[in-house]
Order: C-alpha cells, then sequence, then structure tokens
C-alpha cells in the first residue's frame, strides 16, 4: 500500500496584500481542496515575517498531482492564488512516515 504524501508549498504574499483578507480566501479553497479525490488534511500557517506554510495531506502521489493540476481553474481558488508571489513559491511532495493527531 502507498504511503501518504504531504504536500509542502511555502511562499510570501504579494506587497499590499492584507493578511485576513488572505485567510479569508485561504478558507474559501477548502471547498476545492476538500473535494479533491485522494484528499486527507490541510493545515495554513505563517511566521512572524510572512512566510507562508501549507501542509496537504494526500492519500497518494496520483491524488496530490491530480489536484495540482486543476487548482487554477477552480474560480473559487483565483483570490487565494492571486495574493501568492509566484517567484517565492516552492513546492515539495514527501511520503509521511509517522503522524500523530
Amino acid at each position: 500500500m502507498p504511503k501518504h504524501i504531504i504536500e509542502t508549498v511555502t511562499f510570501r504574499l504579494k506587497d499590499g496584500v492584507d493578511r485576513a483578507a488572505f485567510a479569508q480566501s485561504a478558507k474559501a479553497m477548502n471547498a476545492y481542496v476538500t473535494g479533491c479525490a485522494g484528499f486527507v488534511a490541510r493545515r495554513l500557517s505563517t511566521t512572524d515575517d510572512g512566510l507562508w506554510i501549507e501542509h496537504i495531506e494526500w492519500q497518494d502521489m496520483t491524488a496530490a498531482k491530480a489536484a495540482a493540476a486543476g487548482i487554477g481553474a477552480a474560480e473559487v481558488n483565483r483570490p487565494f492564488l492571486a495574493a501568492i508571489d509566484g517567484p517565492s513559491v516552492t513546492m515539495t511532495h514527501t511520503e509521511l512516515e509517522v503522524s500523530v493527531n
């Protein structure tokens, strides 16, 4: 059985983007993410200096790639995506080894 995949995305917001408004757009995006096949969990956090870190757990790499391929097509995701400084984005996929909830 394949291990779950953790998608980790780090990014910064574009200059002038309001943190509270961005958080609301992130919540609105939950409808897309939770509707994707293979979704397990999502967490979004930020550091004091404005680095955002998103962790999404997927059942497998196929689910992670399918969700990423469709993210821009969903209207509800556009405010979230538009607020992100594109050159600051990094994304990695790793296999989950240990999880405690």
